[in-house]
């Protein structure tokens, strides 16, 4: 009996360590979202400047569509990152679009004067467009392609690695080939 006990109770914690090693390698950021490959949620909403963006109005644009709050310690992670994004891209082919989350105008523009970023930040008061999204929590991020598709969603702050490679292959998706044939968009 003690024979089959060596090679017994070693077989038996094969399960629990593959179990263990499966929940170990998933991206706790990474969900699955329903709204990816499906036209995004459309909205109107007022900026913080007093003007209204209809997302309508952007189609042939890409648009990081970012969820943040002044309150949240990774959206003052992000920062930087969406600050570099709006500097990059060429406002004709990508935008950064903020949307105050449960939080307060007031509270939303001491954090923007703090940690600067010149992109426009929207106002969802009734959290209707948040509630359209399927946000929970911030921040959470969902890149939209010039024609209108949630291509991705991202849960928790963005890196550089996430944003430059997906508007990337956004614009470069949206553009169209007669563009192209001259040289770089």
């Amino acid at each position: 009996m003690r024979k089959h006990l060596t090679w017994i109770l070693p077989l038996a914690a094969l399960p629990a360590l593959w179990l263990l090693f499966q929940g170990m390698s998933v991206d706790k950021y990474t969900l699955p979202s329903p709204l990816e490959g499906n036209v995004a949620p459309t909205f109107v909403l007022q900026t913080m400047d007093g003007d209204t963006i209809d997302l309508a109005d952007l189609s042939g644009k890409a648009v990081v569509l970012n969820f943040w709050a002044s309150w949240c310690i990774p959206c003052r992670q992000e920062h930087d990152v969406l600050k570099l994004t709006e500097a990059t891209y060429d406002p004709e082919q990508a935008l950064v679009l903020g949307v105050v989350y449960q939080d307060t105008e007031e509270n939303a523009r001491r954090f923007l004067a703090a940690l600067g970023g010149d992109w426009t930040q929207l106002l969802d008061p009734t959290q209707r467009t948040a509630i359209d999204y399927g946000v929970y929590g911030v921040p959470e991020t969902f890149f939209i392609s010039p024609d209108g598709q949630i291509a991705r969603k991202k849960v928790g702050p963005v890196t550089w690695d996430i944003v430059q490679p997906t508007l990337d292959s956004l614009i470069a998706a949206g553009t169209p080939a007669a563009a192209v044939v001259g040289g770089s968009p």
